[in-house]
């Protein structure tokens, strides 16, 4: 009967500490247009931390901040040299695949969060590449190589010590987003951690669309593949016979 008035008294106390610190966000845009000239944007995203009691002073206060675009299947494959040539030979099937990830922190991310809520919330960039039904024994190599391989085109992002906490109140950071973005919807996550453990989420949408000519042409060659392959057939006849053209004149 006491230890189980213990439990209960230990589950109240991590209750109302959890509900004491919750957390204010907002973001410098919600919404971003990818015109023909679009060259990659950047999100400021800040907030505050909201308080009913004050902190417990044998504990550090962390935020993490994560930008994820829309997850698509893709396919990893491994090449090797057989016969003087390179060739596939393993390959794995992810189920699905952030097309865009950032992730960024007020300290280093084994600090401010432990692995079982990593697990439990698919915050660090392996964990939010869902890869399942293979039967490649070494399959961490290939989630390694395809995130290797994005980081490079600056579409995963991982910035430990990138969020800037003030007072242990005020925070914020800002995330950059390339030119070759996938259009839809993007979900910002911001954590409150104390002892690596979550003590309020908050979760915010921005909108990417591509407007203007990209929309048009988009469309086109979704809705009208046909329409669309003799649309860049003549426009490359007319290049061409435009080249050809000034080339005559500028040796006549």
């Amino acid at each position: 009967m006491i230890r189980a008035a213990a439990i209960l008294l230990t589950w109240a106390v991590l209750s109302a500490q959890a509900a004491a610190e919750t957390v204010v966000a907002g973001l410098s845009r919600d919404a971003i247009s990818i015109t023909t000239n679009f060259e990659g944007s950047e999100i400021l995203i800040f907030g505050a931390v909201s308080r009913t009691a004050p902190p417990p002073p044998d504990s550090e206060l962390h935020v993490i901040v994560t930008v994820e675009g829309p997850p698509r299947p893709v396919t990893v494959r491994r090449k090797a040299r057989r016969f003087g040539i390179w060739v596939n030979t393993d390959a794995i099937e992810v189920d699905a695949a952030p097309t865009f990830y950032a992730v960024a922190s007020t300290a280093g991310f084994a600090t401010v969060m432990t692995a079982t809520e990593d697990l439990r919330r698919r915050v660090s960039i392996p964990t939010a590449i869902r890869a399942v039904g293979t039967n490649v024994g070494d399959q961490d190599s290939f989630i390694q190589a395809l995130v290797r391989i994005r980081t490079a085109a600056e579409l995963y992002q991982f910035n430990e010590g990138g969020v800037t906490l003030r007072d242990q109140t005020l925070f914020d950071t800002s995330i950059r987003l390339p030119a070759n973005l996938v259009e839809g919807d993007y979900r910002t996550r911001i954590f409150l951690t104390r002892d690596g453990e979550v003590i309020d989420a908050l979760s915010q949408n921005i909108t990417v669309r591509k407007v203007g000519l990209e929309r048009w042409i988009y469309n086109l060659a979704h809705d009208q593949p046909l329409a669309y392959g003799i649309l860049s057939l003549a426009i490359a006849i007319a290049a061409g016979w435009l080249a050809s053209a000034v080339f005559r004149y500028l040796r006549g």
